[in-house]
């Protein structure tokens, strides 16, 4: 991360990567409550009330800004990205969604280049080859025991997730828009479609017990209204594809976590992963910091 761009960006990172990545257990156990799109339909209903509540909190108007561009951006990067997400944790593993999860940063480097001009040059190479490369060894594609619409659903969320972030970015390049209203309308409009989903398709009923009003409030107010705010601020900061590496910390706490809850002990290919990904974001923030050393010294 260049110095010029502060700490914030990399707190929030470290907020991220650690919430979300405990997230994806609190999501699987989630579901043992609710069906997935009963508790897709919740978690942004009530993210989504939180952030347009906080907006007077704040002193920002509740005044929609651009429409049809937030309208866009919310079925995409929420109502798509959540459908996919949840459903996919119903037959996968919470640490192996993750990872599938986020190949996110595969679609977001070629769309840069093709929408944002925002290309991948030289010794940055090496970092996306380091993380990328560690994300596939975690996958384990070869011994795979997810089903194959559990890696299909996954793979359409981490396309739904990058598709929204080039939205962001573009939006954000064009017109001048609070990052908070932005977050809360994307969440609010995202959840309508979801509520009619759950509304419309047969599923078992939601067990409602403290533990479970525990876990959506967490999944609600941490996972989705702060992070997602998060994201957007981070992103409005830094490179698309830059904050799309970054955050490939978060697939590495989702097994750590998963591995921790269940007890489960850890495969040769995944540690290979994890300390690769550590390398990548290492080797990233090195460029980020010598690339900022030399503007400061011009």
């Amino acid at each position: 991360m260049k110095s010029s761009r502060e700490w914030g960006p990399v707190l929030g990172l470290v907020v991220l990567s650690l919430t979300w990545g405990y997230s994806w257990v609190a999501a699987k156990e989630g579901l043992s409550y609710a069906g997935p799109l009963h508790f897709a339909a919740q978690r942004a209903v009530l993210g989504g009330l939180a952030l347009l509540a906080l907006l007077p909190l704040t002193g920002r108007s509740w005044r929609w800004q651009l429409p049809r561009e937030t309208l866009v951006i919310g079925l995409i990067q929420v109502s798509g990205f959540m459908l996919f997400q949840t459903w996919a944790l119903v037959t996968g593993g919470p640490g192996k969604t993750a990872v599938l999860i986020f190949t996110m940063p595969i679609w977001t480097l070629l769309l840069s280049g093709l929408v944002l001009r925002e290309p991948v040059k030289g010794a940055q190479w090496i970092a996306a080859g380091l993380t990328l490369a560690g994300l596939l060894l975690i996958i384990e594609p070869w011994e795979m025991h997810t089903s194959l619409l559990s890696k299909c659903l996954g793979l359409l969320a981490a396309l739904c997730w990058a598709i929204g972030t080039i939205l962001v970015k573009r939006l954000r390049q064009r017109h001048a828009v609070d990052l908070l209203n932005l977050t809360a309308w994307q969440m609010a409009m995202g959840a309508i479609p979801l509520v009619v989903a759950a509304t419309l398709v047969p599923e078992h009923a939601t067990h409602w017990t403290l533990s479970y009003g525990e876990i959506l409030a967490f999944m609600s107010l941490a996972s989705t209204a702060l992070c997602w705010w998060l994201w957007l601020y981070i992103l409005d900061r830094v490179p698309a594809w830059e904050a799309s590496l970054s955050v490939l910390g978060t697939p590495v706490v989702a097994i750590l976590s998963s591995r921790w809850v269940t007890g489960e002990g850890f495969h040769w290919a995944e540690v290979s992963g994890i300390l690769l990904i550590g390398m990548g974001l290492v080797f990233l923030a090195v460029i980020g910091w010598l690339g900022s050393r030399r503007q400061s010294e011009d």
